[in-house]
């Protein structure tokens, strides 16, 4: 995450804009310029604090507010605590969990706007309820008594296929016979030192809410950018209130921006991400494997386990003792992954006994559905950032950088006139800049406006 410098700051380093033109430039030739501003910044050990300034051309016309998201597919967040059994449920949050990047799977990186503080975006997203319904008892039950013809087979020509498909479909909207499932969204740069923004999700018919600070550290390796959660960003924290108010933490593992020297970007992911339930003593590790011998492999390999909340001590797939675990997960993430019931290594398990959890291969990431422009607060992501991206879809790409200048730099003022004034900045939407372990709370402000995008309303009047 990314938002402008302070007053007590110097101004953050910018490229000479002289040198810009309105030509079209190729996407191998901005990753070139963007290398060589990368360069300048060798040995700097967090790019996100030092805040260099991109020109236009070298940005994609989207608000950093409205890119980091991890509804991707909104019917695979509805879908969690469909599950009456605590494995079902931690089964479904994996699932989630390996949508939420669709973005990066179907699309390219980008570079969007740095966030202002006091910024806000907000949406909706509507879904069908559709995602399969997880009852790992069943598998078991059918596997014990021979086979699993009971179960719908995800593809009879395929003999490695996994006997059992619960991977969502792609989004749809809802038929006329069937309401919508709304999802509601909402995130506010809350603190400019460190950058950080907090976001509150909200599926109130299901009983579903996230919440959660996003802040990452990111260094230049020369030939990669390796990216990291900030201090305040610990991760995604899902409640379930059906289900007792069960919270479910998911941190985010490194990931790394990789192709500068090739001409393409690319995103792949390393070592470890947790997912754990205090309340049901349940806990995941997926391991990500970055590389292979020969090539990127991008695979997990991930075990659900039993855990001892006040003895949080296995951090490892192999620490995890064979007693404890109830599943086994495996597969490429951009690709499919199955997961098998009981501590079994994987390698060993029969092909019918080996389910698909997800298959993000027919998936896209699902259309916001975002507030008329004319409804929107000045500081509203899409609207405080219109003259930018209007210039930068019309290649005036001088234009577009001098416009971003100019709203950098009345930030910056705006800095400098509450460090004049001894104040310090509140956040309109949530009752913590930082902190609070990582979960934000909603004001009375922002409840407001969440409840009010859940009836589809998107007036501010009488809220700011």
């Amino acid at each position: 995450m990314a938002s402008s410098a302070a007053a007590s700051e110097p101004a953050p380093p910018t490229v000479e804009t002289s040198t810009v033109t309105d030509e079209q430039q190729s996407d191998g030739s901005k990753l070139r310029t963007f290398l060589g501003i990368l360069k300048r910044f060798i040995g700097v050990s967090d790019l996100a604090a030092v805040r260099f300034s991109l020109p236009s051309q070298l940005l994609e016309p989207t608000p950093n507010l409205e890119y980091w998201n991890y509804i991707d597919a909104p019917n695979a967040f509805a879908g969690i605590g469909t599950s009456d059994e605590p494995l079902d449920r931690m089964l479904e949050v994996v699932r989630f969990w390996l949508t939420k990047d669709l973005k990066y799977i179907k699309g390219k990186p980008c570079k969007p706007y740095n966030s202002v503080l006091g910024e806000f975006f907000r949406c909706n997203w509507e879904t069908e309820d559709n995602a399969p319904r997880i009852n790992s008892a069943a598998f078991g039950e059918a596997s014990a008594k021979g086979g699993l013809s009971a179960l719908k087979p995800s593809s009879k020509s395929d003999k490695n296929a996994s006997a059992v498909s619960l991977t969502v479909p792609q989004h749809g909207a809802a038929t006329p016979d069937k309401k919508p499932l709304r999802i509601s969204y909402l995130t506010e740069q809350t603190s400019h030192h460190p950058p950080v923004s907090a976001f509150h999700v909200s599926c109130p018919e299901k009983g579903i809410s996230a919440r959660g600070f996003d802040q990452i550290t990111a260094k230049f390796t020369g030939t990669s950018v390796k990216v990291l959660p900030g201090e305040h960003n610990m991760g995604i924290f899902i409640t379930l209130e059906k289900r007792g108010g069960e919270e479910y933490q998911l941190t985010h593992p490194p990931a790394h921006l990789g192709g500068l020297l090739r001409g393409s970007l690319s995103v792949s992911v390393s070592e470890m991400a947790y997912i754990k339930c205090p309340q049901t003593k349940i806990k995941c590790i997926l391991h990500y494997y970055d590389e292979g011998w020969t090539r990127s492999v991008n695979k997990i390999d991930g075990v659900i386990f039993r855990y001892d909340p006040e003895n949080d001590d296995k951090h490892r797939v192999q620490d995890v003792p064979d007693a404890d675990v109830l599943a086994r997960l495996n597969g490429p993430w951009r690709e499919r992954v199955l997961f098998s019931l009981g501590p079994k290594p994987f390698k060993n398990v029969a092909p019918e006994d080996q389910h698909t959890i997800i298959d993000v291969a027919p998936l896209n990431v699902a259309p916001k559905i975002l507030p008329p422009d004319e409804q929107q607060a000045p500081n509203e992501s899409l609207h405080f950032w219109s003259g930018v991206t209007n210039a930068i879809h019309n290649k005036q790409f001088s234009q577009a950088t001098n416009i971003k200048l100019e709203l950098e730099e009345a930030q910056r003022e705006k800095a400098r006139e509450r460090e004049r004034a001894g104040t310090t900045f509140q956040p309109v939407f949530f009752d913590h800049a930082t902190g609070n372990g990582g979960r934000p709370d909603l004001t009375d402000k922002g409840r407001e406006v969440l409840e009010r995008a859940q009836r589809g309303e998107w007036s501010l009047e009488g809220v700011i």
